[in-house]
């Protein structure tokens, strides 16, 4: 468990392609000056080599049993014994064998439709080779960065420190505490969990030594574009002034888009393909994945690289026939730039929307990736839905122009590696202030300053030095408005299904460590058995309170998440007996939220959001 009288603040980033850790030494800082360190991590580079890095990728190989020696896969904690296989011989290894290796275990976490505590992982590997469940795989990441401290800092062990853990904004309740799940049972005790656009704002706030007041000003609307490996999430941040000081509110966060990264590795190595077919070279599903691991390495390389103009692409060959058992190309610099932005970032108007289509009703077991590749539109989309997301603000409800069809952001803060590439970050800045010359405002500026590989570690960290009243604070409180179904009780009628209404049973922006009760509203649970609730969430219905029942509303207003299970215990009642409760709303201080129901004799359970596969 983590004490009041932690040492350090430790920040955790568990990223789908690289996780980190940085840490604030509580004792040396002072005000807005924190004491700040990032973690080198011991990780295998090779079998054997262990080599101390800044990030850890989010890589895990499940090596063959008699494939390498026990001493091969010694860590410095580990005392001569083997450990898994995570980071970056992982990665590397796992480019000529894809068929063990696990990745994306942070986008596998949050499908709703698979079970996630199932072992799935490597979604294609052959009967032969062991899986893992995404939690599993996030839980062996997290002990790793956890055994990496305790290697490092004997003094300060990690379960006395006050740990937070990042998540995307996007994450609803139940992959929100999938993340917590994995975190305790890797022995963090009850973390902190944050979202990493604030975590990236927080970092630049940092970085900037205080002079982030001279970068911004109150009634400006802070727009944090964060493309990371495995999804796109968008934030607005109003810059409100109070006593007299500049103070960060959350407004509104995106939708949970699975699109980032790995879809442009994916695309690039389909472009390697067709080059290599029009040559004669036909690849199999296991060179696919190969060739999508080395167009990643391509992709980092030049576009973090001004001076890089190609990257050799190595697929190993399945075949005898062709020399050095390995197929040869290369992509260029210029290639990749161009087919990244045309293909993810291209320039469109601000009335654009992401394009959808009818799906197969067959389809592989796989995540569910945005249909729509252009990151841009999904920026519109969202700027679209969020026209009136300061109306309620003090300062800002004067400047809201009914006749401006999307939010007008006035800076924005990029995060995330995809931005290591100037070009990607004018062409969004380029495309952003397009829109909004069309309607009349002054062009956005980008902040500058911020650390795309680190910034979600180092602010997750000076979150946790905020916490404890040093530096400064983003408030909002929860990102959305959540409802339950409750359906009409009414005689049956074939063909035709009762009514369902929508019950708000967290408003938006319920501040952390609150809980509210469903005011008048008593609903009978079963106990003994599982009872399930269809449950809604929605980041533009602002002005909703616990409580407002909706009769109806449009698919942008309410989107529907997982569902809620709850399976109360008998004690002492018959199973299937109905008992009279409360729902309270809790909005939990490690960023959770919480639904518990209260008996009126004062008995409390947990309703559960529900984790596990909707498929049987």
């Amino acid at each position: 468990m983590q004490t009041n009288d932690a040492r350090y603040a430790i920040g955790i980033d568990l990223g789908t392609t690289h996780s980190a850790l940085s840490y604030v030494d509580l004792q040396a800082s002072d005000g807005e000056k924190a004491d700040q360190g990032v973690l080198g991590i011991p990780q295998l580079s090779a079998p054997g080599t262990v080599e101390a890095l800044p990030l850890l990728p989010s890589f895990l190989y499940l090596p063959h049993p008699d494939e390498l020696a026990p001493g091969e896969l010694a860590l410095p904690w580990t005392n001569g014994q083997a450990a898994p296989v995570v980071g970056e011989m992982a990665r590397s290894r796992g480019a000529s064998t894809p068929i063990r290796l696990v990745s994306s275990a942070k986008s596998w976490l949050s499908h709703p439709s698979v079970d996630r505590r199932a072992a799935i992982l490597p979604t294609d590997a052959p009967e032969e080779v062991e899986r893992v469940s995404p939690l599993a795989a996030s839980t062996r990441y997290l002990e790793h960065l956890k055994a990496a401290w305790n290697a490092t800092h004997p003094d300060a062990p990690f379960e006395q420190q006050a740990v937070t853990v990042t998540i995307p904004a996007s994450f609803d309740p139940a992959a929100r505490e999938l993340t917590a799940e994995a975190a305790r049972s890797a022995g963090y005790g009850n973390p902190t969990l944050l979202e990493e656009p604030q975590a990236a704002l927080y970092s630049w706030i940092e970085g900037s030594g205080g002079g982030w007041r001279k970068q911004v000003k109150a009634g400006d609307i802070v727009l944090v574009v964060d493309v990371g490996g495995g999804t796109s999430d968008f934030s607005l941040i109003a810059i409100l002034e109070r006593d007299g000081n500049l103070e960060p509110h959350r407004v509104a966060v995106g939708d949970h888009i699975l699109l980032g990264g790995d879809n442009m590795d994916l695309a690039l190595a389909h472009l390697v393909a067709r080059k290599l077919q029009a040559n004669g070279t036909q690849l199999d599903a296991w060179q696919m994945r190969a060739l999508t691991y080395a167009c990643r390495g391509a992709k980092e390389h030049l576009l973090a690289d001004a001076d890089a103009t190609t990257w050799p692409i190595v697929v190993p060959s399945r075949g005898s026939k062709l020399i050095g058992g390995s197929i040869r190309t290369e992509l260029t610099r210029d290639e990749v730039t161009t087919f990244i932005t045309d293909g993810f970032f291209p320039r469109v108007e601000a009335s654009a929307r992401p394009a959808t289509r009818t799906r197969a009703g067959l389809t592989q077991v796989g995540l569910p990736y945005a249909q729509d590749a252009a990151i841009t539109r999904h920026l519109a989309a969202f700027l679209g839905r969020q026209a009136g997301a300061t109306a309620e603000l003090k300062g800002f409800n004067g400047n809201v122009n009914a006749e401006h069809t999307f939010l007008h952001p006035s800076a924005v803060l990029f995060n995330g590696g995809v931005f290591k590439s100037e070009i990607l970050a004018k062409r969004v800045m380029d495309t952003i202030n397009d829109w909004l010359y069309m309607e009349g405002a002054e062009p956005a500026r980008m902040l500058e300053g911020a650390d795309l590989d680190l910034a979600v570690a180092r602010g997750a960290a000076y979150y946790g030095y905020a916490r404890r009243g040093g530096g400064v604070r983003i408030r909002g409180g929860t990102a959305r408005s959540y409802y339950v179904g409750v359906e009409s009780s009414m005689p049956a009628i074939p063909g035709f299904e009762p009514p369902l209404e929508a019950l708000c049973v967290a408003p938006f922006g319920m501040e952390e460590g609150t809980e509210l009760e469903l005011p008048g509203q008593e609903v009978g649970l079963v106990v003994g058995e599982p009872v399930h609730f269809r449950f809604f969430g929605s980041t533009v219905r602002r002005q909703d309170h616990i409580g407002t029942v909706l009769e109806s509303w449009s698919p942008d207003e309410l989107q529907e998440l997982n569902e809620i299970q709850a399976t109360l215990p008998a004690e002492g009642r018959t199973p299937g007996d109905v008992v009279q409760v409360k729902l309270h709303a809790v909005a939990t201080e490690a960023g959770t939220l919480e639904l518990v129901a209260v008996a009126r004799e004062g008995q409390r359970w947990k309703v559960e959001f529900d984790v596990r596969s909707t498929e049987q």
